[in-house]
């Protein structure tokens, strides 16, 4: 049977309590594997596994339950690895890395910024900015609205003005945090979001990043920002921009092998 991974900790990381569960119904036992410096949170992967809400949330209370006690590098849901072995030879060929990470992530979190514009603001924002613009939706309005043409290059206009807001603002969203954050992880682009920065906070140093969240919100009406966290510093587990953590390890995503 395939090996599911929640996350790699210390060897003399605090145990479990006995009987721990963690994804499948029932819930599949979580063993730990141990090789040298570094231990992996495991267990049997049940059939079937989809990213259905329990088992997410069984997947997060592992890597809670155990961040209570130490730092823990999380796998994402659906890491899955071929056996026991595979994961404890990782472990070992890896061992510099995932000790270097567990020493740097040490007392920190996650959170996800997610940056979206509000449409009534924003073109208010791009008229009242362009006097090109404003000139040529007042000229159209003086003439019962413009020929097809004037209404075509004044639209193509305005949407090449709010690309130009949107990159503005993404920037904007991570230079203002960036300073509040002790590393930064750009999350890939989706359709949407202008931004999708994960900043990774000490925990001690989460007020302030949400004060700072807070004044760039106020700074910036016409943008809608989402905060997620504080979350496992899923986009950590390697350093630079962030990749599905369940690659880190040379692991499979469930998820990915359904597609």
């Amino acid at each position: 049977m395939s090996t599911y991974v929640y996350g790699i900790i210390a060897s003399s990381h605090s145990a479990l309590p006995k009987d721990f569960g963690g994804v499948g119904d029932p819930p599949c036992p979580v063993r730990v594997l141990t090789e040298g410096p570094l231990a992996a949170l495991v267990s049997d992967t049940p059939e079937g596994l989809r990213p259905k809400r329990r088992e997410l949330l069984a997947h997060s209370n592992v890597l809670a339950e155990a961040g209570a006690n130490g730092c823990v590098l999380p796998m994402r849901f659906g890491s899955v690895a071929p056996d026991d072995a595979a994961v404890t030879a990782v472990l070992a060929e890896r061992a510099e890395h995932y000790q270097e990470r567990l020493r740097f992530l040490d007392g920190k979190v996650e959170y996800n910024v997610k940056a979206t514009h509000v449409e009534e603001a924003v073109l208010h924002r791009v008229m009242s900015g362009n006097p090109e613009i404003r000139a040529l939706t007042e000229a159209n309005r003086q003439s019962g609205g413009g020929s097809y043409d004037e209404r075509l290059r004044l639209g193509e206009m305005v949407v090449a003005a709010v690309k130009a807001q949107e990159a503005e603002d993404a920037t904007d969203v991570q230079h203002t945090l960036e300073p509040a954050a002790d590393a930064v992880s750009v999350g890939p682009e989706s359709s949407g979001w202008l931004a999708n920065v994960s900043f990774l906070v000490s925990r001690d140093g989460a007020e302030a990043f949400l004060t700072a969240v807070e004044q760039l919100r106020k700074g910036h009406p016409h943008l809608d920002l989402r905060v997620n966290g504080p979350l496992p510093p899923y986009s950590f587990v390697e350093p630079g921009p962030a990749e599905p953590a369940g690659t880190t390890i040379g692991v499979e995503s469930a998820e990915a092998a359904e597609e």
